[in-house]
């Protein structure tokens, strides 16, 4: 094989690999931005071509500049003869969908003039598929080579078209897919938030699902009240926290983009913004660390009054003066790791707008409506007079009125809760009469005692410190006092008369000393004595575990340290009744003119025994309240329980009870919510 005959076939292979790779390029799903260079590159590199262009119909049938490499600066001026010229070339040749050659300088010279006025041989292919136009692909080519070789130049050319075709024809599938699913994700969306009218509610769609359409981050949605916004509902957040430093800054800057009227869009500049708006901005964004936000205030739909048509008296939706509605909140959009190209954003962002602010100002209008919980409450309740609920509606009117009735002229026994205890009627506390420390307990709980008998005995130091003192005290005063009176006896004829007055004056002083010391060793040795406790009576100690809380503690004057009581004796009832139910105990007697009233009462131990009886006196019920620590504020009562069935039962002293204070009898309904009338009464009347 000949040198030029290796090099030909070099020369083929190598434009096989590159058509190899341009239909792989073609079939991996690659963007615009990466097909047009790798497809244009390769062409050029295969055909050894100066340059070439790649020219795309849009919707108009007007060609649009995709991609160029190399190409004539003339042919891509505006409104150039040159320019125009070729324009009108490719034009017709893209609408026409055939591929062709055109030389350098050719061109017509009518008033519609066209032609190539570049010094390159122009390889054009069309872009088609499924009999529809796409487009073009220009090669700027050498024009000195043979025919035979610039057509070989046109086919291949035809080829990468047809590769490009493909491409495109998969790119539009795909582009209507996407589209197909947005409006897709778009009537779902407005579906959503036209299903409900409360306003919180109808917020919180449009934060959610608004979000998933735009495929932003976070969507926030405000309402204005009075001159502030307030955040009313934020994407994927249940509940909101009104406190916290990020929604106080989001509330501000809704505030004052309302207040501005305008729509903000923040990609990071802030330099045309208002002072205002700029500081809130800030704020916030450095809380939320959003790259991209967008706040759009929300208006009310601008309606042409007194228009008669099928929107209803409120009148037409003007879609031409909407921005003339009156601003009722504001849509918060952000990006903080997604990257939606700014075009794809916005408009996403003006279709969450249109359908948002029209279900929040709707929303918002059925909420303002006079008393309209009450309204939405009656006409939910109409299904109860429905022709198939009709009967059953009757059954349950009847049966209520039957209930009120009932309540109302059936009688039924008023009692009244207390709780208490049983107690002895002799009983008495035990006092420490001085302060001291406990040195024995002589009784046991349970233990029978007689009066006098010895039952703890205390010591104090200083007690006895201080009779040790008086007696040293008092000895002293005697013995100071014999020796006055022996001076003033034995040596009577030696003294003065003056001499022997003070001697007698001190012996008086000395009596008065003494007899003073006299009586505070007497109150000494009693309070000595009152170290001993004894019990004031006969009884029974009641006191729980006496030795061991007594044993060796300090012990203060007036200290309660046991109880003594005469178990051998009747018991007595004392009741507790709650004040608030005094009032009713006390009408029932004055309305009555009644002394005493009964009482019925079981043990707190035995819910199931029979009810036992008691006599409660109108003078045994205390006249003030005293508080308790379970019940709060009470009014203490003694009542005298019958004794015969009382002792049958044997109950323990200090045994539990729940008591019932008869007061008549009083309608059923009373008796059953005389409290909660009572309660109400209390806070609305």
């Amino acid at each position: 094989m000949s040198v030029n005959q290796q090099s030909v076939e070099d020369t083929k292979a190598q434009i096989r690999g590159l058509v190899n790779e341009i239909a792989t390029l073609a079939k991996s799903g690659a963007t615009a931005e990466e097909f047009y260079p790798e497809l244009l590159g390769r062409v050029i590199t295969a055909l050894a071509a100066a340059g070439g262009a790649i020219w795309l119909l849009d919707d108009d049938s007007q060609l649009r500049l995709q991609y160029q490499i190399n190409a004539e600066p003339s042919i891509l001026a505006e409104d150039t003869d040159d320019s125009v010229r070729h324009r009108r070339l490719i034009s017709r040749v893209a609408n026409a969908g055939q591929s062709m050659l055109i030389p350098p300088y050719s061109g017509t010279s009518d008033a519609d003039a066209e032609g190539n006025p570049t010094k390159y041989l122009l390889v054009v292919g069309a872009l088609a598929h499924d009999g529809q136009k796409d487009g073009l692909i220009e090669i700027f080519q050498r024009p000195d080579t043979a025919p035979e070789t610039q057509r070989g130049y046109l086919r291949f050319v035809e080829q990468m078209c047809s590769l490009a075709a493909e491409w495109l024809r998969s790119q539009k599938l795909r582009s209507l897919g996407d589209r197909q699913t947005l409006w897709q994700q778009a009537d779902s969306f407005a579906r959503a938030v036209h299903e409900s009218l409360e306003l919180k509610e109808t917020a919180y769609i449009v934060a959610n699902e608004g979000r998933r359409l735009i495929g932003c981050d976070r969507v926030s949605v405000a309402i204005q009240k009075g001159r502030k916004c307030k955040v009313e509902a934020i994407s994927g957040q249940d509940t909101i926290e009104n406190r916290s430093n990020i929604v106080t800054a989001l509330n501000n800057l809704a505030t004052r983009v309302c207040a501005a009227g305008e729509p903000l869009y923040h990609d990071g500049a802030t330099e045309d913004l208002p002072p205002q708006i700029e500081d809130a901005l800030e704020d916030y964004v450095d809380q939320s660390y959003g790259r991209n936000i967008a706040v759009l205030p929300l208006r009310e739909p601008f309606r042409k009054l007194g228009a008669e048509n099928e929107s209803g008296a409120a009148g037409e939706i003007d879609r031409d003066n909407a921005h003339r509605g009156e601003v009722i909140g504001a849509l918060i959009v952000e990006q903080i790791e997604t990257d939606l190209p700014e075009e794809i954003f916005r408009q996403r962002c003006d279709l969450v707008y249109e359908h948002g602010t029209r279900a929040i100002a709707n929303s918002q209008s059925h909420t303002n409506v006079f008393l309209m919980p009450l309204w939405r409450t009656l006409g939910r309740a109409t299904w109860i007079l429905r022709a198939r609920t009709l009967p059953k509606t009757i059954a349950v009117v009847v049966l209520l009125l039957a209930v009120i009735l009932g309540l109302t002229f059936i009688q039924k026994d008023f009692n009244l809760s207390a709780e208490g205890t049983l107690e002895p009627t002799i009983r008495q506390n035990v006092f420490a009469s001085v302060d001291g420390e406990v040195v024995k307990v002589h009784v046991q709980r349970n233990q029978q005692v007689t009066k006098g008998q010895k039952l703890v005995t205390m010591r104090n130091p200083q007690i006895i410190m201080q009779l040790q003192d008086l007696n040293d005290q008092l000895e002293s005063a005697l013995a100071e006092k014999r020796k006055i009176y022996s001076q003033r006896v034995y040596g009577a004829e030696q003294m003065e008369p003056a001499e022997r007055t003070a001697l007698e004056g001190q012996e008086y002083q000395l009596q008065t000393k003494i007899a003073g010391l006299r009586s505070k060793i007497k109150l000494q040795e009693e309070r000595k004595e009152l170290l001993i406790v004894k019990s004031p009576i006969d009884g029974v100690v009641t006191t729980w575990d006496v030795t061991d809380s007594l044993q060796s503690r300090p012990i203060m004057t007036g200290q309660v340290l046991m109880e003594i009581a005469d178990l051998d004796q009747d018991l007595e009832l004392q009741l507790k009744l709650p004040e608030k139910r005094d009032s009713h105990l006390e009408d029932y007697i004055r309305a009555n003119n009644l002394s005493e009233v009964e009482v019925t009462y079981i043990l707190a131990t035995d819910t199931t025994m029979d009810p036992l009886t008691a006599t409660l006196k109108r003078q045994d019920v205390s006249l003030r309240a005293e508080a308790d620590q379970e019940n709060g504020s009470v009014i203490l009562m003694d009542a005298t329980p019958d004794q015969e069935s009382l002792r049958k039962l044997s109950p323990s002293a200090g045994s539990s009870v729940i008591a019932k204070v008869k007061c008549g009898r009083a309608a059923s309904g009373y008796v059953f919510f005389h409290e909660i009338y009572e309660w109400l009464c209390k806070f609305f009347f």
